[in-house]
């Protein structure tokens, strides 16, 4: 047989042909610069798909059973049949490859969540709230521990949502691969939470609350996920980020000695000195540290198909001017937005691109070409200032100064004549917080 007729080939009867081949679609494809649509081919072949794929593999097996492990000794549920009138819960695995800034696999994890979508308002859950520490506040204590030159460790909770007391009555099927040969047909009664159900957060919160007040914290008013404990030399500042604790204080052995209360308390991963933080690398000198994305802004780059562009030396034009487009002149919106979400996150360790990223963030609704080039210069000026980050250092002075700016563009919005204002503050010269 000959090769198959091309796309464009026509049939006897003169029209075009109503198939595509196979050999038609490969040919036509482009090669995938999309760094996110590559990554999740990446992550495909080493996350399994379901719970019989896992089990295949020696290394998902070994983390399946010690997720297994730590829920029994937390002592999380028991075994019992389903009253009347009450509905349980599914549960379900999920797998995720860890990895640090460069992509090396560091751990294979695997944790069994409840389908939390399932419970019902006022019958399995009431409360879901649950602070964490903003941003903010973690460049503060940074700033803090810089300026006092203090060491700043950082501590994990090993599955930390499982040591949630549950005060509702909340039932769930076994473990998917997992069923008990001894009670085939019993259900389990949850005494402490699961990933997954809606009140996990609130009641881990609650628990760790208590823990630390027990231990003489004092939470802040202002900031419900930062805490202190002692003045002066025995002063220590805790921030709260779901299961990732800072510590930092002038005395280690304080540090030393609360590392070994919590891990009486709780399952502690101990990390040492804070390297990695939610996304952000953290380097520590004596009285220096500085905070980067590197890894996070070259991913945007590759995200955006612009490795090795052209760089820039700001990111935006001056004085430019944009106008919000019409919904039928939109150009890919939803990878618009993709970016300038990443972008958003990436501005949490740099203000230089705050008032840029602020602009663009104005028209996600119908993003058209001049928005596109906005965009694109921005990711450029990324692309060449990677290692761009803040740096907190230790000044002579020991006065605690924090010091202010504002600035407005005055009616720069061309059409509804609104100003775009721009606030940064500074702690002993570091800069903590910032908005546009």
């Amino acid at each position: 047989m000959g090769n198959p007729p091309s796309q464009h080939s026509e049939n006897t009867n003169g029209g075009p042909l109503r198939f595509r081949t196979l050999n038609d679609l490969l040919d036509s494809t482009d090669e995938v610069l999309d760094y996110e649509y590559s990554g999740v081919c990446m992550l495909a072949a080493d996350e399994p798909m379901g719970v019989d794929e896992a089990l295949e593999e020696e290394c998902w097996r070994e983390a399946m059973n010690c997720e297994l492990q730590s829920i029994q000794e937390n002592n999380t549920w028991y075994y019992a049949d389903l009253p009347k009138g009450h509905k349980a819960i599914g549960l379900k695995w999920f797998y995720k490859v860890k990895r640090d800034p460069e992509g090396n696999i560091v751990k294979h994890k695997a944790r069994l969540v409840a389908k939390g979508y399932a419970q019902r308002h006022g019958v399995d859950y009431e409360e879901v709230f649950a602070p964490v520490a903003r941003l903010e506040t973690i460049r503060l204590i940074l700033a803090l521990a810089a300026h006092g030159k203090w060491e700043v460790h950082h501590m994990d909770v090993k599955s930390a949502f499982l040591n949630g007391d549950l005060q509702e009555e909340v039932y769930a099927h076994q473990p998917p691969g997992f069923l008990n040969p001894r009670h085939p047909g019993k259900v389990l009664k949850l005494k402490k939470a699961l990933y997954g159900l809606k009140q996990a957060p609130r009641a881990w919160n609650a628990k760790l609350d208590h823990e630390l007040v027990k231990l003489g914290f004092c939470r802040s008013e202002e900031e419900h996920a930062a805490y202190t404990r002692g003045s002066g030399d025995t002063l220590l500042l805790l921030g709260v980020y779901v299961d990732d604790l800072i510590i930092c204080g002038p005395d280690n052995k304080k540090i030393l000695e609360f590392k070994q209360q919590m891990s009486r308390t709780f399952s502690m991963s101990d990390l040492g000195l804070l390297s990695y933080y939610l996304g952000m690398e953290v380097k520590q000198k004596p009285g220096e540290i500085t905070i980067c994305q590197r890894a996070y802004a070259t991913r945007i780059v590759e995200q955006c198909g612009m490795t090795g562009c052209n760089l820039v030396d700001a990111p935006m034009e001056q004085n430019i001017k944009l106008l919000p487009g019409r919904p039928d002149l939109a150009k890919d919106v939803t990878k618009f937005r993709s970016i300038v979400g990443s972008l958003r996150y990436l501005v949490n360790t740099r203000p230089d691109i705050a008032f840029s990223v602020g602009m663009v963030s104005k028209f996600m609704e119908s993003p058209t070409t001049e928005h596109w080039a906005a965009i694109k210069r921005i990711v450029r000026y990324v692309a060449g200032t990677s290692e761009y980050g803040c740096r907190f250092v230790s000044r002579t002075s020991t006065n605690r100064e924090l010091l202010g700016y504002s600035d407005s563009d005055h009616a720069g919005d061309l059409k509804k004549r609104k100003s775009t204002s721009g606030v940064v503050f500074f702690l002993n010269g570091n800069v903590v917080t910032w908005t546009s």
